[in-house]
């Protein structure tokens, strides 16, 4: 029995389904009828649910009435109906979805074992294991004060139940919506905190479990309590459209004659409007007419024929065409399928269509009820379907259980489970390997890291996106394809910016304990090299360099190389005189050389030439190494330098920016045609993506 249900009064405003709860209550006082029977109490329900399940067996319907009316007998609602009553509406909402017998059996008595003395073992005995479980899993959402205190730790175990099989939420749900159904005479205050709570969790989880059927009732409970000027408005607007020619009408009998003249069997209803959904119309259009009060909806028998559909639209319609979106094609997180377009009815009015299947209608009104038993074998073609494969886990459910888990504190866990929940879509990301990701839109490829591999995402150091190189921090779009880069050193973690990147609760929760575990040590400069915060261009050096030396052509003047490139032979040079009478000696690649000739500056010819009798060479050249970050890279580094016989003249390490790190280093060589090789031997240092001269412009994922 929820707080809920113990404090409620009768039914008030609310439109839609309902059910007489004086009439069950005289059923339920009657008494349970003749023996193998059902109760006329139950009489419906059974009906209703036979029109989803013909051949279901009601024995278990039947049994199941009998124990909860004998052990609720005596209980009362606020309203003063026998307490049955609500067991009995939160079945039936159940039913007119099409659950399974044994969700709708474990309804009926989801509040005996709180509120009366049948146990749960007495559950087990009369209707076996998989009810026995359902209803302890109601039965731990138990009876709380919606306080501030209390709300974390009571959602955290209805997440837990939930995970464990997604009915216990089904039934959840439905007893909201009955126990919203009646909150008329409680006390103002008291509704809005429990509307609250129920905008803020119950309806995102409605949403996620594809069960549109209960989410749109429960948000316009939530309008009227909430916002009841803003509800009544909305009320007063549709009312007034109530008697006045609909347009939508006049548009769905043209739909229909240019179906059944194009050979399609179809049905085309005209949809109404939930009204949050024409409040939210309201807010994004302004001013409304009478075809935004709807939409049409066209019912086929298979996928083929939606599409056959949308083709006649668009032929014989006027389409617009940013309205158009397939989620046949690519489904939404919470199984929903559905062709959307729009086009312009006869009046010229826009038309909003939705297309699909009498079971993609099933599934996107009831979700995962539709599915049936949960544990029945899935089809084949689901296994390759992450998000789908198992309809008690779905994807986005087992990630929140994983951080639940994670969560240090209930506040913790109901922050972030208020953020998840917020995210009202998801995307889809493809694999480099094959396979599926399922994250909130706005995710990045530190979010996925952590989605793919849980705490081994600690050791991603970089990742591709569509076969290019990208930030960690880089945000992934709907239909990307990822490959990520994971270091083998399993002492790698991640770095304090990535929580600056990482959306999902999951990501930030793991970086965050990891983190806090492992404090950043203090920076240590290279060894026999200096410390240097940030790499700084060299001074230019003298021309001398041993057996080859630069000569500027039609002048005596005495020649300088360039620091910011430092050519060395055989490069390709370029001078440009400066102040002093000097010329100063560029690769002719360096950017240095565009911004001179920019500026007016006239070019010197600059060759190389070997003198005789020199002594050993002394080249000097600054290479600019791009990895990602992990320990004992710049002792790799140096050794492979030392092995090619050059020296290190200067080094400097940038601080690491999303798991990358620059190297800069400036090397003298014996010869300048050890300079290729040397540069092949760096690129071959595990970690090391590219290896270039300084000054060259080097083409990455931007840092």
């Amino acid at each position: 029995m929820s707080a809920e249900a113990t404090n409620e009064g009768a039914p008030g405003r609310r439109r839609g389904r309902r059910i007489d709860l004086r009439r069950l209550g005289r059923a339920a006082l009657r008494g349970s009828g003749s023996r193998g029977r059902l109760p006329d109490a139950i009489d419906h329900v059974a009906k209703v649910h036979r029109a989803h399940h013909p051949g279901a067996d009601l024995d278990p319907l039947r049994r199941a009435y009998l124990l909860a009316e004998s052990s609720h007998r005596g209980q009362t609602r606020k309203s003063g109906e026998p307490y049955i009553t609500h067991p009995l509406a939160v079945t039936l909402i159940l039913a007119e979805l099409g659950a399974e017998t044994t969700t709708l059996t474990a309804s009926l008595l989801h509040d005996t074992v709180e509120d009366t003395d049948v146990t749960l073992d007495q559950v087990g005995e009369q209707f076996g294991a998989e009810v026995r479980f359902l209803v302890d899993g109601v039965t731990k959402l138990e009876k709380v004060d919606y306080g501030a205190a209390a709300e974390p730790e009571t959602f955290r175990k209805m997440l837990v139940a939930t995970g464990n099989d997604v009915r216990v939420m089904s039934i959840k749900l439905a007893d909201r919506l009955h126990n919203m159904r009646t909150l008329g005479v409680m006390r103002p205050e008291k509704q809005a905190r429990i509307a609250k709570v129920t905008r803020d969790v119950l309806i995102p989880l409605a949403e996620r479990l594809g069960v549109q059927a209960l989410k749109t009732e429960l948000e316009d409970l939530v309008f009227a309590i909430l916002h009841p000027e803003e509800y009544a408005r909305t009320r007063d607007f549709v009312l007034a459209h109530a008697d006045r020619p609909d347009p939508l009408e006049a548009t769905a009998a043209g739909v229909r004659s240019l179906l059944r003249d194009a050979g399609i069997t179809a049905e085309v209803h005209v949809r109404r409007r939930h009204f949050v959904s024409v409040h939210r119309v309201r807010l994004k259009r302004g001013e409304l007419t009478g075809s935004d009060l709807g939409r049409l909806l066209v019912l086929v028998g298979e996928d083929a024929d939606c599409y056959a559909v949308l083709g006649e639209l668009h032929t014989c319609f006027t389409p617009f065409i940013s309205e158009f979106k397939d989620f046949i094609a690519a489904p939404k997180f919470n199984l929903y399928q559905s062709l959307h377009t729009a086009v312009a009815g006869q009046g010229g009015e826009a038309a909003e269509v939705l297309i699909r299947t009498h079971q993609m209608h099933r599934v996107a009104e009831a979700g995962v009820i539709a599915l049936g038993n949960p544990y029945a074998a899935p089809e084949p073609c689901d296994a390759a379907d992450g998000e789908r494969v198992d309809p008690t886990r779905p994807g986005w459910l087992s990630r929140l259980l994983e951080w639940q888990r994670a969560a240090p504190d209930p506040d913790t866990f109901w922050t972030s489970l208020r953020d998840e929940l917020a995210q009202d879509r998801e995307i889809t990301v493809f694999r480099a390997d094959g396979g599926t990701i399922g994250l909130p839109a706005g995710s990045s490829c530190v979010d996925a890291a952590y989605a793919l591999h849980g705490e081994g995402g600690h050791r991603c150091i970089g990742a591709r996106v569509n076969g290019r190189l990208a930030a960690l921090g880089t945000v992934l779009r709907d239909g990307d394809t990822l490959h990520l880069l994971m270091s083998r050193d399993s002492a790698s973690g991640p770095f304090p910016d990535w929580l600056e990147h990482a959306r999902t609760p999951a990501a930030r929760i793991a970086i965050g304990r990891w983190l806090a575990t492992h404090p950043a040590p203090e920076p240590v400069a290279p060894p026999d090299t200096p410390a240097a915060p940030r790499p700084t261009h060299p001074a230019p050096t003298p021309t001398a360099r041993g057996p080859v030396a630069a000569v500027a052509e039609g002048t005596a003047a005495g020649v300088r190389l360039a620091g910011c490139c430092t050519p060395v032979p055989p490069d390709e040079v370029t001078g440009f005189p400066v102040r002093g009478g000097a010329v100063t000696v560029h690769r002719v690649q360096c950017p240095v050389v565009d911004r001179m000739v920019t500026a007016g500056k006239q070019p010197v010819r600059v060759h190389w030439r070997s003198p005789d009798g020199t002594s050993p060479g002394d080249y000097r050249v600054t290479l600019r190494a791009e990895s990602f970050s992990r320990p004992h890279l710049l002792a790799d580094l140096t050794e492979v330098i030392a092995a090619e016989g050059a020296a290190v003249i200067s080094a400097a390490v940038e601080p690491p920016h999303e798991q990358r790190v620059r190297h800069t280093y400036t090397l003298q060589l014996a010869d300048a045609a050890q300079l290729p090789e040397l540069m092949r031997a760096m690129r071959r240092v595990p970690g090391v993506y590219d290896v270039e001269r300084a000054g060259r412009p080097v083409v990455t994922a931007p840092l």
